[in-house]
């Protein structure tokens, strides 16, 4: 079975995650877990990008899980 996904949800390794990007503030962050933070960093780039939205992101481990943390920063 196919995950449908909507335009603003990531799959970097194939399972979906649901951002709420509207809560996204400046100055916040969000850790997605993944282990291809090269697609992870694509992904979250073509979503802020269409908000107009500014990040950094900085790969990881947090909890004992591989990822990158996105900070909000325009």
């Amino acid at each position: 079975m196919a995950i449908r996904l909507k335009i603003d949800d990531l799959c970097p390794d194939g399972a979906r995650i649901v951002v709420n990007w509207n809560r996204f503030a400046v100055g916040s962050s969000i850790f997605i877990p993944c282990v291809d933070v090269e697609e992870a960093k694509k992904q979250v780039l073509e979503v802020t990008r269409r908000r107009s939205m500014k990040i950094k992101a900085i790969p990881r481990v947090e909890n004992g899980m591989f990822g990158v943390r996105f900070w909000r920063l325009l």
